[in-house]
C-alpha cells in the first residue's frame, strides 16, 4: 500500500482543486465507505489525503423558488431533518431515514453516496427520480471550472464514474418538484436500515386526474449501476394510474432490472422482489 505522505485540509474550494490537479489525492469526507475500502485493500489511498469537511460551501440545502441545491458535503443527517426537503422532496428524506445507522448517517456525506458509485447506493434512486445532476469542479487554466451533468449519465460501472481524478463533485442539483408531484421510495435489507439494500426503488411522476406524467422510475441493487427503468416508464407515461397499468408496469420491470446472483441475495429473489416493489409503491400513489 502507498503511504499516505501529506495531509490537507483546506477550507476553500480553489485551494483543494489546486491540490487535486496533479490526480495523486484521495478524498476524504466522512471516510465511512473509504475506511472500509482501504481496510480490505478493495482501495489504496494516494499520495495526498485531502479533507473536504471544511471547505466553505461544500456543505448546506438551498431551496430557491425553482430549484434545489444541496453542497456535496451535506451529511445524510442533515437530509433527513431538513424540513423544506421534508416538503417539497420527502423522497429523498425517506431515503435517508433508512441509511445505514445514526452515527453513518451523521459521518457520510451524499456526496460520498454518490461517488462511491455502489450499485445499492441508497440516496441515488431518489435523486435519479428527481431529475438531479452533480456539478464537477476542477483547477483548469489558473481559475476554479465546473461543469453539470445529469446524475443518470454519472456511473459508468461499480465503483467508476465519469468524474475525472482531478475533479471534485461539489454539489448536487435539481429543479423544485411541481405541485403535483408525487414520489415514493423502497428498500428491502435483512434489516429496515443498517443494512446494504438488496432491492431499493424510487419512483416520482406528476399525477393529474387520475393520470401519470413526467415518470421517473429508479432501480438498485438490480444491476451494475443505479439505473432508470425505461421499460417500466414508458408503460406508466400518460396512463391512468389503474389495475391495467399496474400489471403492465410490473411485467416491464424483468426488462429493466438484470441482476445477478450474490452473496446478500439471487438474481430470482431480486427479480421478483422489484416488481413486488413496483407494485407497491404504484398501489400506494394509486390508494393517495
Amino acid at each position: 500500500m502507498q503511504e499516505i505522505s501529506s495531509y490537507l485540509a483546506p477550507r476553500r474550494l480553489d485551494q483543494a482543486l489546486q491540490a487535486m490537479a496533479d490526480g495523486a489525492a484521495t478524498v476524504l469526507c466522512g471516510g465511512t465507505d473509504l475506511a472500509l475500502q482501504t481496510e480490505s485493500g478493495a482501495r489504496h489511498y494516494k499520495a495526498k489525503l485531502l479533507n473536504i469537511r471544511r471547505i466553505d460551501g461544500l456543505t448546506g440545502i438551498e431551496v430557491k423558488a425553482d430549484q434545489v441545491r444541496i453542497g456535496a458535503a451535506t451529511t445524510v443527517s442533515d437530509i433527513r431533518g431538513n424540513p423544506e426537503l421534508a416538503t417539497i422532496a420527502p423522497v429523498l428524506v425517506e431515503a435517508a431515514e433508512h441509511f445505514a445507522s445514526e452515527q453513518i448517517r451523521n459521518a457520510a456525506s451524499l456526496g460520498g453516496n454518490i461517488c462511491n458509485a455502489s450499485p445499492a447506493g441508497d440516496m441515488i434512486p431518489p435523486l435519479l427520480v428527481l431529475g438531479a445532476s452533480v456539478e464537477l469542479a476542477c483547477w483548469r487554466d489558473g481559475a476554479v471550472q465546473t461543469r453539470l451533468m445529469p446524475l443518470e449519465g454519472f456511473f459508468v460501472s461499480p465503483g467508476k464514474t465519469v468524474k475525472l481524478a482531478e475533479e471534485l463533485l461539489t454539489a448536487v442539483v435539481f429543479d423544485r418538484p411541481a405541485a403535483d408531484f408525487v414520489a415514493r421510495f423502497k428498500k428491502s435489507g435483512p434489516r429496515p436500515a443498517l443494512e446494504i439494500s438488496t432491492v431499493s426503488l424510487a419512483l416520482g411522476a406528476r399525477l393529474s386526474n387520475g393520470k401519470l406524467s413526467e415518470v421517473r422510475v429508479a432501480m438498485g441493487s438490480v444491476a451494475p449501476t443505479p439505473l432508470r427503468a425505461r421499460h417500466v416508464e414508458a408503460v406508466l407515461e400518460g396512463k391512468a394510474l389503474d389495475a391495467a397499468s399496474i400489471a403492465a408496469a410490473v411485467a416491464s420491470a424483468a426488462e429493466d432490472a438484470k441482476p445477478i446472483d450474490d452473496v446478500r441475495a439471487s438474481a430470482w429473489y431480486r427479480g421478483h422482489l422489484v416488481r413486488v416493489f413496483v407494485e407497491e409503491v404504484l398501489n400506494d400513489v394509486r390508494g393517495n
